[in-house]
Order: structure tokens, then sequence, then C-alpha cells
């Protein structure tokens, strides 16, 4: 799922393409996308973009009616496997028809919104009015804006893993589970840390840790980008230090990377960097090796 750095790439390179560029009409491929019935798609037609912003892991696009009304936002979830592509006028996208669930039309280019999954779970939702916009914001901190004291607080409103509170949308805005295993490598620390354990010492680690790998991301998928919409989001990249990782070597110390899988997700950590060489349990291995399962890293090489 693209999260805080490609989201804002996307914001940055859209702003460039359509603020200020009429929406001429949005055309719905797939019934299962759109999330609202009011205010209705066509009342976006005419309209100017007045800006692109994020919200969370969601995309903003600002669009002023043409009369008094309230401001109008259309708001894309990409979910998981949802994307954005840009085309300039008669240039063929390039993928199934069955793929595209939405496409903007502006005078100078298509905006696509594509889905590569059956699941069918990107969203579009048109609102209206700045009260209804603050409805679809989950309440979590903004990571780069916030102070010291205000990341501490947010990670001690509850106690959970240090995985869980950073991936929260009510606790951090738009961090997610690719860029939480980056953070708390860097910060070294166990990703089953409770929040409430902290020292002041790894609360600031781990501040300045998230800062770092935002911000370090963001600029390298800006690059990457090189002022045009990324076609390819991935949340696998070479340069990642464990996310994606598993059973390559850590780039500080080289031990094998480390993970716990659970649901649908998983979380990617280092021992020697994370944990102090103890190996977390997964939740099925551990139990199905039960005695034999290696408490220690050096127990596992």
């Amino acid at each position: 799922m693209p999260e805080l750095p490609d989201v804002a790439v996307y914001v940055e390179t859209l702003s460039a393409k359509v603020v200020g560029t009429r929406l001429e009409r949005i055309q719905l491929r797939s019934s299962f996308v759109l999330r609202s019935v009011q205010p209705p798609l066509e009342r976006f037609q005419g309209t100017v973009v007045t800006a692109v912003r994020r919200l969370g892991k969601r995309i903003v696009f600002e669009c002023a009616a043409p009369d008094t009304a309230p401001a109008l936002f259309l708001v894309m979830h990409l979910m998981i496997a949802g994307r954005l592509r840009w085309r300039a006028p008669g240039v063929k996208l390039g993928m199934g028809p069955k793929m595209v669930l939405a496409i903007l039309e502006f005078p100078h280019g298509l905006l696509y919104f594509t889905e590569a999954s059956t699941q069918k779970r990107a969203s579009l939702t048109a609102v209206q009015g700045d009260e209804a916009m603050r409805a679809l914001d989950r309440g979590g901190l903004e990571p780069l804006d916030a102070t010291r004291d205000e990341f501490r607080q947010a990670l001690a409103r509850e106690n959970h893993t240090l995985k869980r509170s950073l991936t929260d949308p009510r606790l951090f805005s738009g961090i997610g589970n690719a860029y939480s295993d980056e953070i708390l490598h860097a910060a070294q620390l166990s990703p089953l840390k409770l929040s409430r354990s902290l020292s002041d010492e790894e609360s600031a680690r781990l501040f300045d840790a998230t800062r770092r790998t935002l911000t370090t991301w963001i600029a390298r998928l800006r690059e990457r980008a090189r002022g045009e919409i990324p076609d390819k989001v991935t949340a696998f990249h070479d340069e990642m230090a464990v996310h994606g990782k598993y059973k390559q070597p850590c780039p500080v110390c080289g031990t094998p990377v480390q993970h716990i899988v659970y649901a649908s997700n998983e979380c990617n950590y280092c021992a020697r960097c994370q944990t102090g060489g103890r190996l977390l349990a997964d939740r099925s291995m551990s139990r199905l090796l039960k005695d034999d399962w290696p408490r220690s890293i050096d127990e596992a090489i």
C-alpha cells in the first residue's frame, strides 16, 4: 500500500499537473470504487482543481465549485493495488480496461485510477465542505510536522507494540507496514516493545528515525519520479534495510533479516540490531516447533 513518502510524491507531481486546471469529466468505470452518493460526480464537471493534498494515505483533490457552495473534494484511497497513471491525450494506457476504476479528464491529459487486483479495495469518495472532509480524518499526528513532545505523547496514548502504534492511523498519519519496519530498524528498537515502556532516550531515537526515514524516502522517490506522476509504486525497494528482506543480510551487521507473519502482513526486523539477538515468536511457526523454536539468532544461523 502506498504510504506517506509515496503519497507525498504523488501529491507533488499531481499538483504540478492539475492545480489551476479545469476537470472536464470523471468517467466511472467500476461501480465498486465509488463510496459516496452525495455530492454526485457530475458536480465536479467543469470545476477547477485548486489544491491536491494528502490525508493520511489518501489523496485529496480540492475543486472550486462554479457557484458559491462549499468546496468539493474528491478523495482517493489507493489501498494495496490502486495506482494513478497519467497519459497525454491520444496516448494508450497500455493495460487492460478491466483494471481501470475511473478516469479524470483534463484538457491536457487523462488521469487513470487503476487497480491490479480482483478484490477491489481502492476507493473514490466525493464530499462537499470542510466538515465532511474532517469526518474522513482518522486524527493521526503528522510525523513530519510533530515536535518530539507531541510524538512522545502520541506514542503513550495507548500501550501497544511499537509496530502497531506507528501504523495506527489514529496515532500517526501515513505510516504503514513497509516504512514502520524501516523506522524501527533505524531506531534499533524491537517492533514488539510496548510504546509506554520507552525511555526518553528511546522515544527521541524513534522520533529522529521516523523523520529521517520518511524524509530520505520522499527525496529518493521524488528524484526517481523526475517531476512525472510515478507509474511504478511499490512497497519493496533494493535500498530498504529490512522490509521485504527476509533471510537477506542486514546492511548494518550482516545478520539474516527475520520476520513475523501475522494475518496478511509481516513484520521484518534484525535480531542483532533491534532485539539484542532474541528471536521474536512467530505465532504459526513457534507453535508448530514448540521447544525446537530457536530463542536467539545464534541458534537459528
